[in-house]
C-alpha cells in the first residue's frame, strides 16, 4: 500500500508524468480490463468488512475500523491527498496492541464529499467529535498525518477531555508556515515558483476504469484496489483523482499560495485554518501523552525538529519526540517498522498515564 501511496504523489504532483499514465488509461486490453475487475470486487469486499460510514453536522463522513470495538480507540487522520486506506497496512499490527483503530476520511478525500459550505480543519474535529459520540467513545487517542496532525492538534484544542493521547507525524506540533516565515523575500518567491512549475492538472476521465489505470502502478504487484478510493466522480460527471482539493486547500495558484502563507485572514477558512493554528497555545497546558514523530530528512516541507524539541522541553514527563532522519515526510511509509514500533510503545506509555489495562 505505501509503495503505491508514494507512487500515487508523484503522479499527482508530477504533471508530466500523470498526463503521460493518462494516455493509456483506455486501455482496451483484456489483462487491464479483467484487472480493474478484480479490484472492484476486492475493493467492495474490503469495504464490506471494515468501510463505515456516519453523518455529521457537516455531511456524511466515510471511515475505516478494524479490531475490537472494546480496545483502546486510536483514531488517525490522513493527510493531504490521501485517505483512510493510509492506515491499511499498519491496522493488523496495531490491532494486535490492543488498538482499536478508526481512519477517517475528511473533506474530498476518499468518500467523504466537500461540504457545500465552508469548512475548516475545526469542522473536521467536530465531525471527529459526532464519531466518537455516535459509537459511544468517550475518549481516543488521536493521530495524524502532516495536515491530518493539525487536525489533530485542532480536536484537542476544542475537546481535550475527548483526548487520551496525541500522535503527530510531522504536523500539528508547529505552526505550519513557521519555516516559511524565516525566509527572505526573494528565497520564498521561489519557493512559490518551484509550486508553480510542479502545480498539477486535474484531467478526467470517461470512466472509473480509466482514472484507476492511470495512478495503477505496474510495477507493484497485485490488483491495488485501494487506489479506487482516490478516484471518483466531479461535479460534472466526469471521473477524476481527488478532485477539486487544491480549490479547498487554495493552492490552486502561485498567488494563492503566498497569501496562505503570508495573508491568511485573507483565504478561505480550511486554508486559514491550516495557517493560523498555533500549537505553542494549543499545548501550554498539555495533560495528556504526546509522540512527536519528526522527519528530518533532505526536503522535509517541515524542518522543525528544534521547535519540536522546545516544545517537549515544556513538557519532559508527557512528551516523547523522535527523530527519523532518513524520511523526508511520510514516516509511515519510508520506515513502516520503526513507525509501527513507535506508536505501540506509546501506546504503553499512554495506558500507563491513565491506568488503563
Amino acid at each position: 500500500m505505501q509503495k503505491r501511496l508514494f507512487i500515487f504523489w508523484t503522479l499527482l504532483w508530477t504533471v508530466g508524468t500523470l498526463n503521460g499514465q493518462a494516455g493509456g488509461a483506455g486501455r482496451k486490453d483484456k489483462q487491464a480490463a479483467a484487472r480493474y475487475r478484480e479490484a472492484r470486487q476486492a475493493f467492495e469486499a474490503y469495504e464490506k468488512a471494515h468501510g463505515h460510514f456516519v453523518q455529521t453536522g457537516n455531511g456524511k463522513m466515510h471511515y475505516l475500523a478494524w479490531g475490537n470495538p472494546g480496545g483502546i480507540p486510536f483514531v488517525w487522520v490522513h493527510g493531504s491527498l490521501t485517505n483512510g486506506y493510509e492506515m491499511q497496512t499498519y491496522a493488523d499490527s496495531l490491532v494486535g496492541a490492543g488498538l482499536y483503530v478508526i481512519a477517517i476520511d475528511y473533506y474530498g478525500h476518499g468518500q467523504t464529499p466537500i461540504p457545500p459550505h465552508e469548512v475548516s480543519l475545526y469542522h473536521v474535529a467536530d465531525d471527529v467529535k459526532s464519531l466518537l459520540d455516535q459509537l459511544g467513545i468517550p475518549r481516543a487517542v488521536v493521530g495524524g498525518f502532516s495536515r491530518g496532525g493539525y487536525i489533530a492538534t485542532a480536536f484537542y484544542d476544542a475537546y481535550p477531555d475527548r483526548v487520551l493521547g496525541l500522535v503527530l507525524e510531522d504536523g500539528g506540533s508547529v505552526a505550519t508556515n513557521t519555516g516559511y516565515h524565516r525566509l527572505t523575500q526573494t528565497a520564498l518567491e521561489a519557493r512559490v515558483a518551484e509550486f508553480e512549475k510542479e502545480r498539477p492538472a486535474e484531467p478526467t476521465y470517461a470512466t472509473e476504469r480509466e482514472a484507476y489505470e492511470a495512478i495503477y502502478d505496474p510495477g507493484s504487484p497485485g490488483n491495488q484496489f485501494e487506489l479506487l478510493a482516490w478516484v471518483r466522480q466531479d461535479a460534472s460527471g466526469r471521473w477524476a483523482v481527488t478532485p477539486g482539493l487544491f480549490k479547498l486547500f487554495n493552492l490552486q495558484t502561485p498567488a494563492q499560495f503566498l497569501d496562505n502563507i503570508l495573508r491568511p485572514t485573507k483565504v478561505p477558512l480550511f486554508a486559514a485554518s491550516m495557517s493560523l493554528i498555533e500549537p505553542r497555545i494549543i499545548y501550554r497546558n498539555l495533560d495528556v501523552p504526546l509522540l512527536i514523530l519528526d522527519a528530518a530528512g533532505p526536503g522535509d516541507p517541515f524542518p522543525f525538529t528544534e521547535a519540536n524539541a522546545a516544545l517537549r522541553r515544556q513538557h519532559p514527563r508527557l512528551i516523547t519526540h523522535r527523530v527519523y532522519p532518513e524520511a523526508a515526510h511520510n514516516i509511515h511509509y519510508q520506515n513502516p517498522r520503526a513507525f509501527t514500533r513507535d506508536v505501540i510503545s506509546f501506546i504503553g506509555q499512554v495506558r500507563r498515564h491513565h491506568q488503563l489495562r
